[in-house]
């Protein structure tokens, strides 16, 4: 019986050996000068994005149509004589940085402190989502197929609401937007963000930087804010069409007396966000 569990012990350890080998592989692929460029790629996509969404909010104040929102940007970016191979490449980074993302959850923050690991895993696996989720739209358009992630939030809302436990569920996504939100502004205001890029302090490169990263994560906070409180609104009142995601909270602020001047600086704002975020796909620390 002895030596049956000295065998039980040792195939354990090997498989335990085997599984960790397989792991500490997945991890050097996932540093690989590849992956690096691909992610690298993604982040400049995304900040693409940003910049046109930023722009559409601007003309909004100037009462030019338009999408305020991931769809609506890449709806901007598929119209011009090499949109597809835009779209196709589009996906491909976005998938790269949605796989460099989810290494990140896993793979690398598995060496972190046993207390780091847990808000590892959710902030690189929520950004692994987000930028999958792009990169599932850029293959949508792709293949020619258009969507309004306007329309798509009134039916997600819906039906969310008539689920058994609908209301709470979508209080809890709006708050859950909106703490984002808050995360986006103390990041901004603390400087945080300076923790992903190379040094440049005591430049005038650096300043620049600095203040781009500050307007540009505080209004993308403020916006994500705004989108959160429509989800809660609409839970409130039960009424589902009132949630219509980052392009719908836009728009509404057009209605209030300092609601264009509001929309206007966080136009701008998604811009320097977007400027920022094309330094960060060059610069960042990865």
């Amino acid at each position: 019986m002895r030596f049956g569990s000295i065998n039980v012990a040792e195939e354990k350890s090997g498989i335990e050996a085997a599984i960790g080998d397989a792991v500490d592989t997945a991890e050097a692929a996932s540093n690989s000068s590849v992956l690096d460029v691909v992610a690298r790629s993604g982040f400049a996509v995304m900040a693409v994005l940003h910049i046109v969404i930023g722009a559409i909010a601007v003309a909004l104040v100037l009462g030019a149509p338009g999408q305020a929102e991931p769809t609506g940007a890449i709806e901007q970016l598929a119209a011009n004589p090499w949109g597809p191979a835009v779209m196709w490449a589009a996906c491909i980074a976005c998938a790269g940085l949605a796989l460099w993302q989810l290494s990140e959850a896993t793979l690398r923050g598995r060496h972190l402190p046993r207390r780091e690991q847990l808000g590892k895993l959710i902030s690189s696996g929520f950004l692994a989502i987000a930028y999958g989720s792009v990169g599932l739209s850029f293959a949508g358009f792709g293949l020619g197929q258009r969507g309004d992630s306007g329309e798509s939030t009134r039916d997600f809302s819906t039906a969310l609401v008539q689920s058994p436990f609908g209301v709470p569920a979508l209080v809890g996504l709006g708050l859950t937007i909106m703490g984002i939100g808050v995360y986006f502004i103390v990041k901004g205001f603390g400087k945080k963000f300076k923790e992903e890029l190379q040094h440049f302090e005591g430049t005038r490169r650096g300043k620049l930087i600095s203040v781009l990263g500050v307007t540009g994560h505080v209004s993308k906070g403020l916006a994500l804010i705004l989108t959160g409180l429509l989800f809660v609104i609409a839970a409130a009142t039960n009424n589902p069409d009132s949630s219509t995601g980052l392009d719908g909270s836009l728009k509404a602020l057009r209605g209030h007396p300092f609601g264009p001047y509001l929309l206007l600086a966080i136009g701008a704002g998604f811009i320097a966000y977007g400027v920022f975020a094309l330094v960060r796909a060059r610069f960042g620390r990865m």
